[in-house]
């Protein structure tokens, strides 16, 4: 071997071992990328913590063996349908994880078995369930905070602007607690219902957006009901001074939910008082090839707003 390599053209053995290097090289990252993507959790999946419809609701916890007692609830949520009981794959909140936050993927029982006002509600039952079980899962109750993408990112902002105290005579001590989130971190929500822009699904006659009309119930078609539903469902109505911290990213090319949704919200938010940020990704549509690398930004948000408050 070594006699036959000693024959090739010099020019060969230098192609020959750029080449080994290159391929141990993309070895090397891809190994690094594999070690970076799985880190070393204890995850419970299908908590139950609430009912829909005769149906569970669950969450799955994903708690790092590095967690530092703050936690981070994900609104599993596309369109508002939701993922089942373990299917929430951890290497897509690995940049939390990895900081030591615990993740708690809530997830809910998808459009239109479920509406989405029923949806609200739900998650704020999920944040509540969190808070009340804080000491067993080893997180500070008084930092929470959530993040998403799409609808997910709408369910967050309706727990950020509409969080807060359940019935102090409720019978389930789960119902008394606070839905209230301390920080969030989210991609592209739909923040108004009621005004949809240029969105390709806005219907053009005032009413809900044109592939979720089940998604409303039965009134959500109904033009004279529509308002006051849609009004309910955007958090852009209920944006106050308490609104807590906000980042958002949004792709310029998103024809979904245009950014003009996200613009919107963080004007009415700047003008309460309240401390917003909006990243555009130039391009994007909904949903970008890198979108990944933006978690490493909602965990330095988190880091600045939860883990630094603490």
């Amino acid at each position: 071997m070594k006699r036959l390599w000693q024959r090739c053209p010099k020019w060969l053995r230098y192609v020959l071992a750029g080449t080994a290097g290159t391929v141990v090289l993309v070895l090397l990252l891809a190994g690094a990328a594999w070690w970076y993507l799985h880190p070393s959790v204890e995850r419970i999946d299908g908590v139950v913590y609430g009912e829909r419809h005769g149906k569970p609701l669950t969450m799955d916890i994903i708690r790092p063996h590095n967690a530092r007692g703050i936690g981070i609830a994900f609104m599993v949520s596309g369109g508002w349908r939701s993922a089942g009981p373990g299917e929430t794959p951890q290497e897509l909140m690995a940049p939390l994880l990895r900081r030591g936050y615990t993740v708690f993927a809530v997830c809910h029982i998808s459009q239109p078995e479920a509406t989405v006002m029923e949806i609200i509600e739900d998650v704020h039952r999920g944040v509540r369930f969190i808070r009340h079980h804080a000491e067993e899962y080893g997180i500070d109750p008084d930092h929470i905070g959530v993040t998403g993408g799409s609808a997910g990112g709408h369910l967050s902002l309706m727990l950020a602007t509409c969080g807060g105290p359940g019935p102090a005579d409720a019978a389930d001590p789960v119902d008394r607690e606070s839905s209230a989130v301390q920080a969030v971190a989210i991609f592209y929500p739909v923040t108004d219902l009621l005004n949809m822009g240029s969105s390709t699904e806005n219907p053009g006659d005032g009413g809900p957006p044109r592939s979720f009309t089940e998604a409303f119930g039965p009134d959500g078609t109904d033009l004279e009901k529509w308002p006051d539903i849609g009004r309910r469902c955007s958090p852009i109505y209920f944006v106050t001074d308490r609104l807590p911290p906000v980042l958002i990213c949004h792709g310029s090319a998103d024809t979904l939910t245009p950014p003009d949704q996200s613009e919107r919200f963080c004007d009415r938010a700047r003008a309460c008082g309240a401390q917003v940020e909006l990243v555009i990704h130039e391009g994007g549509e909904h949903g970008w090839p890198t979108m990944f690398l933006e978690l490493f930004r909602f965990a330095d948000w988190f880091d600045r707003y939860l883990a630094d408050a603490t």
